[in-house]
């Protein structure tokens, strides 16, 4: 066995610093950015990270690379909840949002709610949640804003996306900004064009790359 694999081997049983081996009342973690070493305790791995930060940016670039330019399973918009299929990048004339829920759902399972409420003579309802169908703006309105005060990021974007097309950047940047946290690709694709444009924030190519590029991991087009 070569040095380099019995020193990969030491690593996942002992900790990194005071070499401590795993046992039951010792648990190992790993490094927070890389997967080369363990530790037993977070001042071990401050003692260890003198010696460990190079290898450690090389290891997190390579991970970080990994996620990229690996396939999604799917596409940003995901699947219709109902039939599964996954949705096509073509949103307007494909899927349509439900302001209840706001869950994406495909024009066939639309159609077919539509026609079962129609046979069976019952309320307009969403196809996924039931909520029954907005009548007026003012209930779409209020929908929406009980999705945003749920923390829905689809619904957080959607509303930072309102205030982006009337050019209340600051506003829409920081409801974008929330919808990226909360993991919405749509909001961290906005961003890198805001940071590349400076519009509601400065210019900042490094932010701009970086927002880019959790869009492309989360299956943007980009």
């Amino acid at each position: 066995m070569s040095t380099d694999n019995m020193q990969a081997d030491a690593t996942d049983v002992c900790c990194a610093s005071c070499v401590k081996s795993e046992v039951d009342d010792i648990k190992l973690k790993e490094c927070n950015d890389c997967d080369l070493v363990r530790y037993c305790s977070d001042s071990c791995q401050q003692d260890h990270r003198p010696k460990h930060v190079h290898a450690c940016k090389k290891r997190a670039a390579e991970l970080r690379d990994e996620i990229l330019f690996r396939q999604p399973e799917s596409s940003h918009r995901g699947d219709c909840p109902i039939c599964c299929l996954p949705h096509p990048i073509d949103r307007e004339t494909s899927m349509i949002m439900m302001t209840c829920c706001s869950k994406l759902i495909c024009r066939g399972c639309e159609y077919a709610n539509k026609l079962r409420e129609i046979e069976a003579r019952l309320q307009q309802t969403c196809p996924f949640c039931r909520h029954p169908t907005p009548l007026t703006l003012e209930e779409t309105n209020k929908n929406k804003m009980k999705r945003v005060a749920a923390n829905d990021p689809v619904a957080i974007r959607e509303l930072g996306m309102k205030h982006y097309q009337k050019g209340e950047y600051q506003i829409a940047f920081e409801y974008l900004t929330k919808a990226a946290d909360l993991g919405d690709a749509s909001a961290h694709h906005k961003l890198s064009i805001m940071y590349r444009e400076g519009k509601g924030v400065e210019k900042d190519e490094k932010k701009e790359v970086y927002h880019l590029e959790q869009a492309a991991i989360a299956g943007h087009p980009a």
